[in-house]
């Protein structure tokens, strides 16, 4: 699959790097912070989100802080590399509660999962639902001891 790439000005990347660092900025305080108006700032923004370079927002939620206090990073093996057998387990893996982010990758492992779950209990109930019905050689589970750095800001030249 081919991403069509989008050109940016120096200005779009202001914009960019701004609502990285905080996405709730009311368009007054962006269009300040870039050195538009609110019109221009406004054009901008529709333009980036109609070419899809903006796809939302999102709020920082503490998790630890619901209950779900273990983060699992999985890497996983299998005999199967064709392009159906990759969408049905997407489309498996996408189902189960907790995955956070699902990647597939080069080397020596195939795929990534991060999974948030409470406990390990929680994990017994993702690795379960994760190896049902699905042929995979390894399944792997690397447990996060401390989030050292998370979400950073892309900066973009």
């Amino acid at each position: 699959m081919t991403t069509q790439i989008v050109e940016i000005d120096q200005i779009d990347r202001k914009i960019l790097m701004a609502l990285q660092h905080d996405a709730s900025l009311s368009q007054r305080a962006l269009a300040e912070e870039v050195g538009l108006s609110q019109n221009a700032c406004w054009r901008r923004l529709q333009r980036l989100e109609c070419e899809g370079v903006l796809r939302g927002q999102r709020a920082k939620v503490d998790l630890a802080r619901l209950g779900l206090d273990l983060v699992v990073i999985v890497m996983i093996k299998t005999p199967h590399h064709s392009k159906d057998w990759a969408i049905a387990f997407k489309n498996h893996v996408e189902r189960i509660s907790g995955v956070v982010d699902l990647y597939r990758i080069g080397g020596e492992w195939d795929y990534l999962i991060k999974v948030v779950t409470q406990g390990i209990s929680g994990y017994d109930r993702f690795y379960q639902q994760l190896v049902d019905g699905f042929d995979l050689s390894v399944v792997t589970g690397h447990f996060v001891m401390e989030e050292m750095i998370a979400s950073r800001p892309v900066t973009l030249v």
